[in-house]
């Protein structure tokens, strides 16, 4: 029986909107071509001590919408995600039940506006907490943060060297909490 999807509406605690991007000059693949390599293989792009991404159900390589990825996170975090959005240059998962926050992750490749010569790659997720129990144990002691934040970096790390450019900085990382009736109150941002 599948699982249920856990969109963030159904979490507890604050919105966390996430970005994590790299921004790399000279690529020597396009967006879609990088993208290809990892919707080919999200494993490869992932630290396996961190964060160990397998597929489930499916032998064949890629990306469709309903392929479902079992995650193991270090620590407490495991869960499960399903892929509900597939294109030459992005994909997207929803967590599925279980999983300890409730929300979207979006993967996208692009080249910038001001700098086509720059492809980015990011990651953004939109997610709280599972439930309370979650939000309490990843806010207090932070170690969930810290393996979460470190998971993506280095994703975005592998997909710059796999882009065949120069990143041109490390990963920045910015945050957003949002409280329960949508309102920011803190923002952070840092490389």
């Amino acid at each position: 029986m599948a699982q249920s999807e856990q969109p963030a509406a159904t979490g507890s605690g604050p919105w966390l909107e996430r970005r994590y991007s790299i921004d790399v000059a000279r690529p020597r693949l396009s967006p879609a071509q990088l993208m290809a390599q990892v919707q080919a293989d999200v494993p490869r792009f992932a630290p396996e001590l961190l964060a160990d991404f397998k597929k489930k159900g499916e032998p064949e390589a890629g990306l469709r919408v309903g392929s479902e990825f079992e995650i193991s996170i270090l620590g407490p975090w495991n869960g499960c995600v399903r892929v509900t959005e597939v294109s030459a240059t992005h994909f997207e998962f929803i967590t599925l039940e279980g999983h300890p926050e409730a929300g979207r992750i979006r993967f996208e490749t692009h080249y910038l506006d001001e700098r086509p010569d720059v492809l980015r790659f990011e990651i953004r997720s939109r997610a709280r907490s599972r439930d309370g129990l979650v939000a309490f144990a990843y806010n207090t002691t932070g170690i969930g943060k810290r393996v979460q934040e470190a998971t993506w970096v280095e994703f975005c790390r592998r997909a710059a060297a796999a882009s065949g450019g120069q990143a041109l900085a490390d990963v920045v990382v910015e945050t957003l909490t949002q409280t329960e009736d949508d309102q920011p109150n803190e923002h952070e941002r840092h490389t």
